[in-house]
């Protein structure tokens, strides 16, 4: 019985030890149409494998992440936002490679994607 204690204690070890670090704030900058850049700021909390936390840009402020998860190095999450009156999902799926992080969004029902690269600014 202690034996299979330790090597169930061992192993939740090892999952969480290799969970990417992605607790604390991402800086984002995304290349707009028009040339300007169009900053986004994440700040994630990790709960084992749950994410939660909130992201801002100049469009919207302090808007809560959900359905967040991190298995490994890929994090998924979504953010539901209000822009001109209109509710808009965003699906995120990122890659994390230490202080760096990929990020392809989704405008679910607009068929439409982008991509991201975030630095980890604390």
């Amino acid at each position: 019985m202690k034996t299979l204690l330790a090597i169930l204690t061992l192993a939740l070890f090892a999952f969480t030890a290799s969970a990417a670090d992605i607790a604390g704030t991402w800086k984002a900058a995304t290349p707009g149409p028009d040339g300007n850049t169009f900053e986004t700021t994440f700040v994630f909390k990790v709960d084992g494998a749950k994410v939660t936390g909130s992201t801002s840009n100049q469009f919207m402020q302090d808007t809560p992440i959900s359905e967040g998860k991190i298995d490994g190095d890929n994090l998924t999450f979504v953010v539901v936002a209000s822009f001109n009156g209109n509710e808009i999902k965003l699906n995120y799926k990122a890659k994390v490679t230490g202080t760096d992080m990929t990020l392809n969004v989704e405008l679910v029902g607009r068929d439409r994607t982008f991509a991201m690269k975030a630095k980890k600014a604390s």
